[in-house]
């Protein structure tokens, strides 16, 4: 069994598709295919159930896939290792995040103790964070939610009350707090479903009997409170993610337990470097004084 045909077997499992697995492979698909049928050939069995071009991994596949994942991802781990141990001081530390209103401070103190290190830091939904996890494509998430997995380390770090945004002029603006109650005919501007904080909000909203009116749902937190000023509508913000701006309100809700768990996550398999061991002490050390700021 040869390396390569491990590697041509998780992209078409993923894909599971010859012609687009042969592209994302830059390889042909006679090649891929042949490379998959000697695969199938050392097992003694099929791995795939087959229509035209298109697979599915059949049970056969979805026993072994786990132990082709695990393998590969042992060779990469030695190979961090191997690279981290060459390079000493530099090197690079990726991140993926549902929450990155924390993450400048967050990397500002680590870059004081590690100014070499640099950063690789993608913006996903708690689902694709995981995955990326999982495959060891990157070294932490800071996760708005929890999350329970395998091999899946989940520390909560900070309990951050969500507040509701509203411009000044608004009927509420003179407020310290609001009613869920009291929202149920206005309109709301969000990150899309599958962002944590925008998941919690809605499954409390609705067990308050209010279903939210979203005119505008995207990709990017920190557009929120431009449009909030801009009067397209409120929005839900966590208190770490507020900022001080004359033109916006920020108001309790009342009532409701509306806090979110912001969680560092790591893979409880994966080789840590020294540099990742410090950069998880800062965020704990940083978590921790804003949590005594704010008691």
């Amino acid at each position: 069994m040869e390396l390569l045909q491990l590697q041509y077997f998780l992209e078409v499992a993923r894909l599971e598709h010859v012609t687009e697995a042969a592209r994302s492979l830059h390889v042909t698909q006679s090649s891929l295919s042949k490379t998959i049928q000697r695969l199938e050939e050392d097992l003694g069995v099929p791995l795939f159930d087959r229509t035209g071009r298109k697979l599915r991994l059949n049970e056969f596949g979805k026993k072994f896939i786990r132990r082709a994942e695990r393998a590969l991802f042992e060779l990469e781990q030695g190979k961090q290792e191997i690279s981290d141990l060459s390079r000493g001081e530099s090197g690079t530390l990726k991140l993926a995040v549902t929450t990155a209103s924390t993450l400048p401070q967050i990397m500002r103190e680590f870059r004081k103790k590690r100014p070499n290190i640099q950063f690789h830091v993608q913006m996903l939904t708690t689902l694709e964070m995981v995955t990326l996890l999982h495959r060891g494509e990157v070294d932490f998430c800071l996760s708005s939610s929890p999350f329970q997995g395998e091999d899946i380390e989940c520390q909560v770090v900070f309990v951050d009350p969500i507040l509701v945004a509203v411009p000044n002029g608004h009927r509420l603006a003179d407020r310290t707090s609001v009613c869920l109650t009291e929202l149920k005919d206005e309109c709301f501007v969000g990150v899309k479903r599958g962002y944590g904080t925008r998941d919690l909000v809605d499954s409390v909203c609705k067990s308050a009997g209010i279903d939210l009116k979203y005119v505008y749902e995207g990709d990017e937190p920190t557009r929120l409170i431009s449009l909030v000023e801009a009067e397209i509508g409120l929005a839900f913000i966590p208190s770490t993610a507020k900022i001080s701006w004359g033109k916006i309100k920020y108001l309790q809700v009342e009532n409701h337990e509306l806090v979110r768990d912001i969680a560092l996550l790591w893979h409880t398999s994966r080789y840590m470097t020294q540099a990742s061991l410090e950069f998880r002490k800062v965020v704990l050390d940083y978590f921790e004084a804003i949590s005594n700021q704010s008691n």
